[in-house]
């Protein structure tokens, strides 16, 4: 089971940061506002009360009868208290009731609070419409407060108490769909202002090639997001200027380098022993051979060749061609049509390096093509001695053999792998290494099944 991570976008994650903090809030809000109702309904309940008992205390202390007037907040004198048979006490008012008493000197005995449900004098109720009397009997409950005299008896009273939590959660879910809907609209709009921007900025980042014009993104939205649309700007054009500085160096030192070393052909011609003459030959091919792989590998951010659309079972039996008319053991498996975008100079170049490490270091190859899953995999096998599992990745970088004799006949100068590999990953693709069961090795070029130029 995963875990969920939230939001990954800029503006989901203020939108859920500033939410929790408003949830936070209004929780915080609602707390100190109960709070804040149930001291005011409690000193709105308990302190006239406090004040029609001690009136009853007097009255009954000089002899005097009760008043009868007020049937609500009636005070009356009982034989036992009536808060004994209720279910839910409520010592807060009891505590309230009680220091209110003391603090006057009225001798008292036991004090006694407790709810019941609302009642509505008979007459009253026939003049109040059904909805007033739901509200009151849902919202409102009475408060009866019982006071032991002794040798007296109980003094009661009953007065309202409104049910402060059900009105504070109406008010507080009013509160907070309000402040969500104008809030959180005011965060998603500056999120989304924000995390534009920098989403285009995302996106021609992934999409800067090296070997395509260099386009600027558009400069908006905020001042710190604007400096680094225009940061990025100022160092794509830097890169675009190396990279033309740099093809233009490369072609200097192509041109100056293949000049002496035409020369130096022509003039090995004039050297009559036929084994020195040859010598000289392969030395100056072996020369050439490296001086067009390092100018490949460099120039490969930048090629000149266009991506066309290729039949790639074709090219790599055309390489394979070439291989068995230089009488090389190359076998092909058949495969069906495979119509690829891609470069079909560099391609070819790279399958045609893996081929040939795979005949100078086994003396022969397989060269099969697999298709499924989006992908297209062309694989060069051998029985060759393989490579130690620890030197697999090694291998890819430049200059790096296997084989470390300097033999020309046993191997290059460890380019054909890494150039092999950089025109692989500019297709979209990936080149991996992995030894055979029972000796060889395979060279496995996955490429997307609709290419990536």
């Amino acid at each position: 089971m995963r875990a969920w991570r939230g939001p990954t976008s800029l503006s989901g994650q203020i939108l859920l940061l500033v939410a929790v903090a408003l949830f936070v809030a209004q929780a915080i809000n609602f707390a100190l506002l109960l709070r804040e109702r149930r001291e005011f309904r409690l000193a709105g309940a308990t302190n006239p009360a406090i004040t029609r008992l001690l009136d009853a205390d007097e009255r009954l202390t000089a002899g005097r009868p009760l008043p009868r007037d007020r049937p609500r907040s009636r005070v009356e004198l009982v034989p036992a208290s009536p808060v004994a048979g209720l279910s839910e006490r409520v010592p807060q008012a009891e505590a309230a009731i009680r220091a209110g008493l003391s603090d006057t000197g009225v001798r008292f005995g036991r004090v006694e609070a407790g709810l019941r449900p609302f009642r509505i004098e008979p007459e009253r109720e026939r003049r109040m419409s059904d909805d007033r009397r739901k509200r009151l009997r849902r919202f409102v409950s009475e408060l009866v407060i019982a006071v032991e005299q002794p040798g007296r008896g109980w003094l009661t009273i009953a007065v309202p108490w409104p049910r402060a939590e059900r009105g504070v959660v109406g008010q507080l879910l009013a509160q907070t769909l309000i402040l969500y809907g104008i809030v959180l609209l005011a965060v998603l709009w500056l999120g989304r202002r924000i995390a534009r921007p920098l989403k285009e900025l995302a996106t021609a980042t992934r999409g800067f090639r090296p070997g395509a014009p260099f386009v600027p993104v558009e400069e908006h939205g905020p001042a710190d997001v604007r400096a680094v649309t225009s940061a990025y700007n100022s160092l794509g054009t830097r890169v675009a200027a190396m990279l033309d500085e740099k093809d233009r160096m490369l072609g200097a030192i192509g041109h100056d380098l293949r000049t002496p070393l035409a020369a130096l052909r022509v003039r090995i011609e004039s050297v009559e022993d036929d084994d020195d003459r040859q010598r000289m030959a392969d030395t100056i091919d072996e020369m050439s051979r490296t001086l067009e792989d390092i100018l490949s590998l460099a120039r490969l951010g930048r090629p000149s060749e266009p991506a066309s659309e290729v039949d790639l079972a074709a090219l790599v039996d055309a390489v394979a061609e070439d291989f068995r008319d230089l009488g090389h053991d190359v076998v092909t498996r058949d495969a069906a049509r495979l119509p690829l975008r891609v470069r079909p100079s560099l391609m070819r170049r790279a399958v045609r390096n893996l081929v040939e490490n795979a005949v100078k270091y086994a003396g022969a190859a397989e060269v099969a093509i697999e298709s499924d899953r989006g992908y297209t995999r062309i694989l060069v096998l051998d029985r060759g001695p393989g490579i130690p599992d620890d030197r697999l990745a090694q291998v890819f970088e430049p200059f790096i053999r296997v084989e470390t004799s300097r033999n020309r006949d046993t191997g290059g100068i460890g380019l054909g792998l890494a150039l092999a590999r950089a025109i692989v990953q500019e297709a979209g693709g990936v080149l991996t290494l992995a030894n055979r069961d029972g000796g060889g090795l395979a060279a496995t070029i996955q490429l997307p099944a609709r290419g990536n130029i």
